[in-house]
C-alpha cells in the first residue's frame, strides 16, 4: 500500500495536475484509496503558476473540480516523501532520479503498463488536450488497482 503518490510533468500546469485531480476524484469513489495522498509537481515548474485553463475546463466538463492549483517545482524532498512517483513521459524517470538518486525503484511512467507517454498539449489545439486527458484518465484508472 502507498501512502503518498506524486505525479510529475514538465511545468505542473497541465498533465500532472490533471492526473492528481483525477486520482483525487476517483479516490472519493473508492474507499480503499482513502489513506493515500495524491499531489503533483513539475520538473521545470514556475512556482505559483495557475493550471492551464483549457485543461481545467475539460476536467470541469467531467465533473472534476480543480480548486486552487498552484504549480510547484519538483525537489528532492518531495521525491523522498513520496512512496510512488509517476511521471508523464518515460524519459522523465531519469530526470527525477538525477534530482533525487535515492528515488530509483519508486519512479515509474504513468503509462508504464501501456508503454505510453502522455504528450504535453500545453499551447496546442483543444483536440490535443482532449487526447491527452483521455489517456491520463485511462492510465490513472489502471494505477488505482495497483496503488490500493
Amino acid at each position: 500500500m502507498f501512502n503518498e503518490v506524486l505525479v510529475v510533468c514538465h511545468a505542473n500546469v497541465c498533465r500532472s495536475p490533471a492526473a492528481e485531480q483525477l486520482f483525487r476524484a476517483w479516490q472519493r469513489e473508492h474507499p480503499g484509496t482513502r489513506g493515500v495522498v495524491f499531489h503533483s509537481a513539475g520538473l521545470r515548474a514556475l512556482e505559483g503558476a495557475d493550471m492551464d485553463p483549457v485543461m481545467e475546463r475539460l476536467l470541469g466538463e467531467r465533473g472534476v473540480e480543480v480548486g486552487r492549483h498552484r504549480a510547484r517545482r519538483l525537489t528532492g524532498r518531495l521525491v523522498r516523501a513520496a512512496d510512488l512517483v509517476l511521471v508523464t513521459e518515460r524519459r522523465q524517470v531519469s530526470d527525477v532520479e538525477r534530482i533525487e538518486p535515492t528515488a530509483r525503484g519508486k519512479v515509474y511512467a504513468l503509462g508504464n503498463w501501456e508503454n505510453a507517454d502522455v504528450v504535453d498539449p500545453h499551447g496546442l489545439h483543444e483536440a490535443a488536450y482532449r487526447e491527452s486527458l483521455a489517456l491520463i484518465e485511462r492510465l490513472v484508472k489502471g494505477w488505482l488497482s495497483r496503488i490500493c
